[in-house]
């Protein structure tokens, strides 16, 4: 039996970002791998390194040492275009900042990446409002993204991360701003997103929601100290 090609696989990655008087190490020799089908959180405590790396995987950050593999294929980090293409098309991210836009709606901003690909309107509002109803926000597509609560725009980007034909998903703390029971539901959605054959790496300070991983890469300082595989059936 053949192995799947992993989605994302980092080797040796190091990341360094400007600080005076000199950069500032963010990723440590950071080595993972990421398979189709798998949910795998980051965790640690703030300035472990979660975000950085989130970053590094999907081309944001430069790695100043090491590799970046996207199904299979070595990423070069300063092939912006290839980058971008790959953040339309099958990468899916969702920011900790959310970064929506105030002038288009709700139903535009989740439609964005797939109309920036110049996909027809049409099929791109379709995915866009299938989309939406999964993260139960289907009633809300026509409004602005400025009259929702916190919580319904958390779950907007991460409808936008999800839309189209998504083979990695990449979520920066996605559950910071929901209530237990929100929180609990787009876990589960990203679940079954990865039973599906999505890969889903997630960066999350919530140890309930570690329940629902094939495996929980713990950072500190920017290197990755451990990996946890839970025990199975321990999800809810």
């Amino acid at each position: 039996m053949t192995t799947p090609t992993p989605r994302l696989r980092l080797h040796g990655v190091t990341a360094d970002r400007p600080a005076h008087p000199f950069p500032r190490r963010v990723v440590d020799d950071v080595s993972l791998t990421v398979a189709p089908g798998q949910l795998v959180p980051l965790m640690g405590p703030s300035g472990s390194g979660k975000t950085s790396l989130l970053q590094v995987a999907s081309g944001l950050l430069a790695p100043t040492a090491g590799t970046v593999e996207v199904d299979g294929a070595l990423a070069d980090a300063s092939d912006r275009k290839a980058w971008a293409r790959r953040r339309r098309r099958t990468i899916g991210i969702v920011h900790q900042r959310l970064d929506l836009l105030p002038g288009l709606t709700v139903l535009d901003n989740v439609a964005l990446p797939l109309l920036l690909d110049r996909r027809p309107v049409r099929e791109a509002h379709h995915r866009a409002r299938a989309s939406l109803d999964r993260v139960g926000l289907g009633h809300l597509a026509d409004h602005s993204p400025t009259t929702l609560s916190g919580g319904e725009r958390q779950r907007v980007a991460v409808a936008r991360a999800v839309v189209g034909e998504r083979r990695l998903v990449l979520a920066d703390e996605p559950t910071a701003a929901l209530d237990t029971a929100a929180a609990e539901g787009v876990v589960e959605l990203l679940a079954e997103l990865a039973a599906a054959g999505t890969s889903v790496l997630m960066a999350t300070h919530d140890s309930r929601l570690a329940s629902w991983a094939d495996r929980v890469v713990v950072l500190r300082d920017g290197r990755a100290v451990d990996a946890v595989t839970p025990a199975p059936g321990s999800a809810p």
